[in-house]
């Protein structure tokens, strides 16, 4: 198969998978792989399924109304939402591009160090992979990173998939790990690492993206359904396996530090166990997944500014009417709904209008003010807004798409609601951990 055929279908679903897997997520595998090893693959593969459950609705519902889940929310669940977001929208544009612009500088320079001071070189080579990562959403658009993106892929993929291979890992120990669900250490913070763990699959407010990215494609009806899940289970099912290997990887090694530096300790550790050739590999996978998500996390988070901006800017965009129209037919495409609400997406997929561009700015230039600080303050932050989202997103989805005025014959089902309800229950669950301290 072509890869532009390939791409037409399972393109949107590896892009959102592979744009929620930054530096932190892989940290968290390896943390995670190196404390309670591959008993707990179990939970990569539950935490993959979750992140589905949650594009698949947001796809269903923009399939069956014609609007953005973030369109619906703010016309059908009220002004709570349109103050609400941008809280969450602005510091985890902050926080999330001066992670990724670090992340960038520092795994560069451990493959093409600079004769300077180790931070001026990682402010180097950031400033260039964001200032790069602008001129290709700048003037490729999402056909051009699309490409980019899925090349990255495949060398992070292949990268992470030959370093556990040459590891020779224990294959009944990963087979069980996979079926037979257990925690090591339950009781010395193997409970909080198994379920930051699940949360660290495939990303926060980047799920979202993925219905932009699915009217790229021209997918715009409910008939698309199948294609998309289809789409997102090739995706999920990828990110799946990348995050089992990170596992593996980091299994008996003992790892210290965070971020970044601790996937550079993961790769010298590497050096003593399978020579400078695995280091290389691991190290060119670990900038691929990084350099990914940067690219991803550019072009599409200014779609979710530039659409929120619209949605203020509409005359009562924000009013709570919406709940109560509707002629309440229903049907397998969702009766009347396309004809309540204006779609913002026919404004938003034009990448020249002002505000994308502005956001693009912003979201590549303003975070390098803290890239050369300490970031523990802004991850603390970013942990905060970042577990608030998902259960909200979980939600949200529950409410729209628990309808059938609003859905028709494709409101949630039984495993839909399952899933959405593990969403809320593991992002509780991690919200209390953190305050207990784990």
């Amino acid at each position: 198969m072509k890869l532009s055929r390939m791409l037409a279908v399972v393109g949107p679903g590896l892009l959102v998978a592979a744009t929620g897997v930054g530096a932190g997520d892989l940290a968290t595998g390896a943390f995670a792989g190196s404390r309670l090893g591959p008993a707990v693959l179990w939970a990569v593969a539950l935490g993959a399924l979750i992140k589905f459950g949650l594009s698949e609705g947001l796809a269903r519902w923009q399939l069956v109304t014609g609007e953005t889940v973030l369109a619906g929310a703010v016309h059908r669940l009220g002004r709570p939402v349109r103050l609400l977001f941008p809280l969450y929208l602005l510091p985890w544009s902050f926080c999330v591009g001066a992670a990724l612009i670090s992340a960038c500088g520092v795994t560069f320079q451990a493959m093409v160090p600079l004769a300077v001071d180790p931070v001026l070189a990682k402010m180097i080579w950031g400033l260039a992979h964001s200032l790069l990562g602008i001129l290709l959403v700048w003037t490729g658009g999402y056909r051009l990173i699309e490409k980019v993106m899925a090349a990255c892929i495949a060398v992070m993929f292949v990268a992470v998939i030959l370093t556990a291979a040459l590891l020779r890992p224990d294959a009944l120990a990963m087979l069980t790990g996979l079926v037979w669900p257990r925690i090591p250490q339950l009781h010395a913070g193997g409970l909080a690492w198994t379920i930051a763990l699940m949360g660290g699959v495939g990303g926060t407010l980047t799920v979202i993206c993925y219905g932009y990215w699915i009217r790229e494609k021209g997918r715009t009806s409910p008939s698309d359904l199948r294609t998309c899940r289809i789409d997102l289970a090739v995706g999920y099912a990828a990110t799946a396996v990348f995050g089992m290997a990170m596992v593996v990887i980091a299994s008996g090694l003992v790892l210290d530090g965070s971020g970044v530096g601790l996937i550079l300790g993961l790769a010298g550790q590497l050096e003593q166990r399978i020579g400078l050739f695995g280091r290389w590999v691991f190290l060119i996978g670990a900038w691929a997944a990084v350099f990914s998500s940067l690219l991803g996390v550019w072009q599409s988070v200014p779609y979710v500014f530039a659409d929120f901006w619209q949605l203020v800017r509409e005359r009562g965009g924000g009013s709570d009417e919406g709940e109560g129209e509707g002629d309440g037919r229903g049907g397998e495409a969702g009766g009347g709904v396309r004809g309540e609400v204006t779609s913002s997406l026919a404004r938003v997929v034009d990448t020249s209008g002002r505000p994308y561009r502005v956001y693009l700015l912003a979201l590549a230039l303003v975070p390098l003010v803290q890239v050369s600080h300490s970031f523990r303050d802004v991850q603390k932050l970013y942990a905060v807004v970042g577990a608030a989202f998902l259960p909200l997103l979980a939600v949200a989805l529950l409410l729209l798409n628990g309808r059938r005025r609003w859905v028709g014959a494709l409101r949630n089902g039984p495993a839909a609601t399952a899933l959405l309800l593990g969403a809320v229950l593991l992002s509780a669950a991690a919200g209390i951990l953190g305050l207990l301290g784990g």
